[in-house]
């Protein structure tokens, strides 16, 4: 017995000690030094980033009601970022809409006069220009969005609220959202993120666990205006395909085949299934093809033409429908077109051209 309850006693001190020595090299930890693995990725990539990461100001003109001096007021905010050192911009085109006047403040606070290059309201992006870049500006390595998948880790940067270079951090939560551009057409493949996602985030980055460009955070689903754990990003590989084109033409070039549709108010009002042609252009790919718009009769009556139901076997319910078939095939490629002449079926190989 009393062997036993000395043993028992020098296990129990043996565990003591261990505890002891435990607490004791706990107290030791230098909490500067001392970060998780996901800690440190997450530092190291805000910090290799957020140079890169500025801040837009939306300024507008107005007079004084009693003095009649013209004053200068913000219009609205929000984020950017650094696309190359020639001092290209990247923002949301609902962030620099209306402006009369744009300022960038990069993160060491000094501010640049800004122009518009170009927009692209469809894709709600905007390249702007700073009228006298610094040197040495910092840029963000461009990723794949095609990579990404549901659970992945990312982290937006941005300005909410003015809160300048604000961090948060997330997962993607889904991929292949739909939301409305300031155009009114819808942006296809947005990815979902529960990054939280306030006012002034717009435009920022929205980067991987490797700091590369993912996204472009636009926009947030709340009914409050802040953030409830539902936030959007156009897709990278949707901006590295529009910003080039607003760099050298200030628009999108849009496929085109040459002929215009009635609007989706009036194809609604008069209950029509499908996308009827009100106009043919002369010359283009619609008119080679034999496409016929709407035309009047003997009687002076307006009649109907062609009324477009499928796109390579793809139904057309609205102008966006048309538009979004289009711009998913390059200059010269072959579409199939279907439509109703009357009560005739009918079926058009139509060549897509450029938009001049």
């Amino acid at each position: 017995m009393v062997k036993q309850f000395g043993a028992f006693t020098s296990t129990l001190l043996l565990l003591l000690g261990s505890l002891y020595t435990f607490a004791a090299q706990a107290q030791e930890v230098d909490y500067l030094s001392f970060a998780t693995e996901e800690e440190a990725n997450t530092t190291e990539r805000f910090s290799k980033a957020s140079p890169a990461v500025v801040y837009v100001t939306n300024k507008a003109l107005r007079r004084d009601l009693f003095s009649l001096n013209i004053q200068e007021i913000p219009r609205g905010a929000g984020t950017g970022f650094v696309w190359d050192r020639s001092g290209l911009v990247v923002t949301n085109f609902h962030v620099i809409a209306g402006a009369q006047r744009l300022t960038v403040t990069l993160q060491d606070r000094s501010e640049y006069d800004a122009e518009v290059v170009g927009i692209a309201p469809e894709k709600d992006l905007a390249v702007l220009r700073l009228i006298e870049p610094p040197k040495d500006l910092a840029t963000l390595p461009l990723g794949d969005s095609s990579e990404l998948s549901v659970g992945r880790k990312v982290l937006a940067i941005g300005n909410p609220f003015g809160l300048d270079t604000t961090l948060t951090t997330g997962v993607v939560s889904a991929l292949g959202r739909e939301i409305q551009a300031p155009s009114n057409r819808r942006i296809r493949g947005v990815i979902q993120t529960d990054a939280a996602i306030n006012p002034g985030n717009s435009g920022g980055p929205l980067l991987n666990s490797l700091g590369q460009l993912v996204g472009v955070n636009t926009a947030i689903y709340s009914p409050s205006g802040a953030s409830a754990g539902i936030g959007f990003a156009i897709p990278v590989n949707t901006v590295k395909d529009v910003v080039p084109q607003l760099i050298s033409y200030g628009r999108i070039l849009r496929p085109i085949i040459g002929l215009e549709l009635a609007s989706d108010r009036w194809i609604r009002r008069y209950r029509i299934q499908g996308l009827p042609v009100v106009r043919v252009y002369p010359g283009l790919p619609a008119d080679d093809a034999g496409i016929k718009g709407a035309y009047r009769n003997s009687r002076g009556d307006i009649m109907l033409g062609d009324i477009l139901t499928h796109i390579n076997d793809n139904p057309l319910r609205s102008n966006d429908d048309y538009f979004s078939e289009l711009e998913a095939h390059d200059v010269g490629d072959t579409i199939e077109i279907r439509a109703r002449r009357g009560d005739e079926n009918k079926t058009f190989r139509v060549t897509v051209t450029e938009s001049q």
